[in-house]
């Protein structure tokens, strides 16, 4: 059994059927992770006798006639800034690494659990999520399964590796940056960021980036995506974010997908440096697009400047309030000193006159989109400037061979905006990393942007997967 080669509507429908148990599942699962996390670091907790419990009643119900969801018996690890009862949702944190279980889960998890699927434990993040690398001084770095000298990204790096090693078929992950798009570029995955508000966050406390942050499953390919993403959205009372259905059946919606007659294509945003291999293996992707039928229009500027300092307004102003009450104490040592230094800068300097005018700017942001999307229906960028780093410039990536701080820097706009957008690996670098292309849909058009992922993703026909 190889979770990379198997959908997750076949494994879960055998399992409904009988011919597979979920015990089958969830044993290959914990085997796997057994085997293979000493060495990637993508799970940081898990509760093996726990799921295989739930295996085991999930079994029960299909012996007993009943239907324990779509999602039966499919093994998901849950990234570590979410809840899910039993576990300690430590953020990635010495801060809440010590703290209590969580009672209950979070409306996504509850939502997986309910259909069918067995969390088997946590995966790595760094610490609350802040970069698109995943390490932390808690867990230590997670590895990229494609090679374990790179990083795979972040923040739902652990998430990413454990669906590129094998350990699970699926996972969730969040995106306040790029956290979803950016590790699914970087371990060869199809990644979907939904429209903010589209799976509910909810419960019984705000969200931690409540302006930027959606959460969403995490999978190989647009399909398993978007299966799971069919029990996950829909509106929630305790999330005064969130949106309706767009579709009875998101599934039903891939059937004939196929790309707009005419999209953008914009290489550098008009502010970004880009890597010439990334360009390279990203242009290719755009003359199959071409090759399709679809008109695309090449525009070098989408936005005038870089918006990253207003992004790291709204980002630091969240954490400054995460981690407020322990400045103070002897627990602000054991925060990532990087992180420490942001947050101690915003209680000296960070105005809220300040974070209104970042809110400003996001809106400001989102017109140019509008003006865009009167033209062209979906917009293609590179989802990340570099190719995955290597490990050894902690955090830092390589756009030329030149190190650059901010190697991943065309996804956060589309947090800002709140755009849904996707990421489609469209192949290997010479040393064998993969690059994803980014598909960006206008507002709350997310029926747009994973037909045309899943298209795409026909179309180039990437099936490799990492060689572990």
């Amino acid at each position: 059994m190889d979770f990379r080669r198997e959908a997750l509507t076949t494994l879960a429908a055998e399992v409904r059927s009988g011919k597979r148990t979920a015990r089958e599942l969830v044993t290959h699962a914990l085997e796997r992770i057994e085997s293979l996390n000493p060495q990637v670091n993508a799970f940081v907790a898990l509760d093996a006798d726990g799921a295989l419990e739930a295996a085991a009643r999930i079994d029960e119900a299909v012996t007993g006639g009943e239907d324990p969801g779509p999602l039966a018996g499919i093994p998901i690890g849950v990234k570590d800034l979410d809840d899910a009862a039993g576990f300690v949702t430590s953020n990635g944190s010495a801060v809440f690494a010590g703290g209590p279980a969580a009672v209950d889960d979070s409306p996504l998890v509850a939502r997986l659990r309910a259909a069918g699927c067995v969390v088997v434990g946590k995966t790595n993040t760094p610490e609350l999520g802040w970069k698109a690398d995943t390490d932390n001084l808690t867990f230590g770095p997670t590895c990229n399964p494609w090679n374990l000298a790179y990083s795979p990204g972040g923040s739902s790096g652990g998430a990413a590796a454990a669906i590129a090693s094998g350990m699970v078929p699926l996972a969730t992950g969040s995106d306040g940056g790029g956290s979803i798009r950016i590790p699914s570029s970087c371990c060869g995955l199809s990644g979907i960021k939904p429209s903010l508000g589209r799976v509910p966050q909810g419960g019984d406390h705000g969200s931690d980036w409540p302006d930027l942050s959606t959460k969403g499953p995490m999978a190989r390919r647009v399909a398993d995506v978007v299966t799971a993403l069919d029990v996950a959205v829909g509106p929630d009372p305790t999330d005064i974010f969130s949106l309706p259905r767009p579709e009875a059946s998101w599934p039903a919606a891939l059937e004939g997908a196929q790309l707009p007659s005419k999209v953008a294509w914009s290489p550098t945003l008009g502010y970004a440096p880009l890597d010439d291999e990334v360009r390279a293996l990203c242009e290719d992707a755009v003359g199959r697009i071409k090759s399709l039928g679809t008109e695309v229009v090449e525009i070098e500027v989408i936005f005038e400047e870089d918006p990253v300092r207003d992004w790291l307004t709204l980002a630091v102003a969240y954490n400054w309030r995460t981690l407020a009450p322990y400045r103070h104490t002897e627990m602000w040592a054991k925060v990532d000193p990087l992180l420490a230094a942001q947050i101690d800068w915003a209680a000296e300097h960070l105005s809220a006159l300040d974070i209104v005018a970042a809110q400003d700017a996001c809106h400001n942001l989102n017109l140019r989109l509008v003006e865009l999307f009167r033209d062209v229906r979906l917009l293609l960028t590179p989802t990340c400037a570099g190719s995955p780093p290597p490990r050894s410039l902690e955090g830092q990536g390589l756009i030329n061979g030149e190190v650059e701080a901010n190697w991943a820097r065309f996804t956060y706009p589309f947090n800002m905006t709140r755009s849904p957008a996707a990421s489609v690996c469209v192949g290997l670098t010479s040393n064998g990393l993969p690059v994803g292309i980014q598909l960006v849909g206008p507002q709350h058009a997310d029926l747009v942007v994973i037909r045309s992922a899943a298209a795409l993703e026909a179309a180039i026909g990437f099936d490799d997967v990492a060689p572990i």
